[in-house]
């Protein structure tokens, strides 16, 4: 064989060494990306863990395991609800913060998220910058109710009882820095005049215990908690916090017609590790979404307290940080922090 002739084989050796490597190359590429593709578009592949960071037996509890049951069933995968409580809540939700953006941990959290970020300097998290929204479950309005014996039944002559007897009444609530204290206080720094000291109490049995018996006049409370001693008649309302009148209690009248532009919802609603991937995201937010156009989750809402609310992630996301920077400004004006 001439030397010309080697030449030429060891070129055209060379190129099909090539070729194979280049094509070795492009299988192992997609060999690779293949689980990823897969992975992303199996979402979810396994058991999925939803963090309630309050005891079992609250509303938060309630709404999460019965969204749980629902979007376990739409995405064929179970939801395990796992309670950690601790904090006002900020334990568990702490906790969710460090896991992987991956969509297999979220946590359940309610509109005291951020009032704890308005009245605590030291929150070991960030509520918009460390945790991705994903839906809101459902809105509703406090209730504001009083000892039978104060001369009020309706927003306008409550306004009127306090500012013309300033100093003489007190209100209770579950803590300095709770959603009860921060309604209140809302209410007040929209009303001059509005002269009733607050009374802390160390929870919510407490306090309502001490409107009965007229130790204390006022307190502001989410619906469930107070109506039915409203309804057997040991306390009388007065007022609802939501802008409108709401099918939670249909004869009260908001606030707001007294006090105009008073409003105070509390909501309930899901969000996940900062970073999680918007299709993770998206798919979460359709699969809750449509478990709450179930009319018999809409009623089961509805006798906890609560409209059901399907929103967009980004929807939610604003709520949210708008909550946090009112919040914020409330508990610096009045000199709120939490014990």
């Amino acid at each position: 064989m001439t030397t010309t002739t080697q030449a030429t084989h060891q070129i055209s050796f060379a190129r099909r060494g090539i070729a194979v490597a280049v094509l070795a190359f492009t299988a192992a590429a997609t060999i690779g990306a293949a689980p990823a593709m897969a992975a992303d578009a199996a979402y979810p592949s396994k058991p999925i863990t939803m963090i309630v960071p309050y005891p079992p037996g609250g509303s938060n509890d309630v709404f999460a395991r019965q969204i749980a049951k629902e979007i376990g069933d739409i995405l064929k995968q179970p939801i395990i609800v796992d309670n950690r409580p601790g904090a006002s809540g900020n334990t568990g939700t702490a906790f969710v913060t460090k896991a992987a953006p991956d969509g297999y941990t979220l946590v359940a959290v309610s509109s005291s998220m951020t009032t704890n970020a308005g009245v605590q300097p030291k929150m070991p998290f960030d509520p918009v910058k460390n945790l991705a929204p994903i839906a809101m479950f459902a809105k509703g309005p406090m209730v504001v109710a009083v000892n039978n014996d104060f001369p009020a039944s309706n927003p306008t002559e409550l306004v009127k009882a306090i500012k013309a007897n300033p100093g003489k009444f007190n209100y209770a609530t579950s803590g300095t820095g709770s959603v009860n204290h921060m309604a209140t206080e809302y209410l007040r720094s929209m009303i001059p005049g509005f002269d009733i000291a607050h009374v802390p109490y160390k929870g919510q049995g407490p306090a309502v215990t001490d409107v009965i018996g007229n130790q204390v006049q006022m307190l502001v409370s989410s619906g469930p908690s107070i109506l039915p001693m409203i309804r057997n008649g040991k306390l009388k309302a007065v007022g609802i916090t939501s802008l409108k009148p709401s099918p939670i209690a249909p004869d009260l009248t908001p606030m707001a017609t007294a006090v105009p532009g008073y409003e105070f919802d509390l909501w309930w609603g899901m969000l996940a590790p900062a970073g999680t991937p918007a299709n993770i995201v998206n798919a979460l937010n359709k699969a809750v979404n449509q478990a709450l156009a179930k009319p018999e989750i809409k009623e089961q809402f509805l006798r906890e307290g609560a409209i059901v609310t399907p929103i967009t992630p980004a929807q939610f996301g604003d709520v949210i940080k708008t909550d946090v920077e009112r919040w914020k400004k409330l508990a610096k004006e009045r000199n709120i922090v939490a014990d």
